[in-house]
């Protein structure tokens, strides 16, 4: 998963494929946890959207842009916009379940 700034975020979600940005901090330990369930989904969601990664504590306008105040949140945009979204933890089976849901 790409890790972004705010101008390569928006940049990506220009793009055609569905983004999905798993909003994080680097001290945040359920984001630690979250992690390599969403790299292994983002391989093999790869052909489905674009799997991207925001560190908020980096980039403070996108936490604020999007109102997030707590993390780990997972979000999915189409067309450039914010369809859905996961907060805090969540299993592997209930991320499955929210991507299939949104892309």
């Amino acid at each position: 998963m790409e890790k972004v700034n705010v101008a390569r975020f928006d940049e990506l979600l220009k793009e055609e494929k569905p983004v999905v940005c798993d909003f994080y901090t680097t001290w945040c330990g359920p984001c630690k946890v979250l992690t390599p369930i969403l790299e292994e989904l983002a391989e093999k969601y790869s052909d489905r959207a674009l799997f991207i990664k925001a560190d908020i504590d980096l980039n403070i306008e996108l936490a604020v842009r999007y109102g997030i105040t707590s993390i780990p949140f997972v979000a999915v945009f189409k067309g450039g916009e914010l369809v859905d979204n996961t907060l805090g933890y969540s299993s592997r089976q209930d991320i499955i379940e929210f991507l299939d849901k949104n892309i």
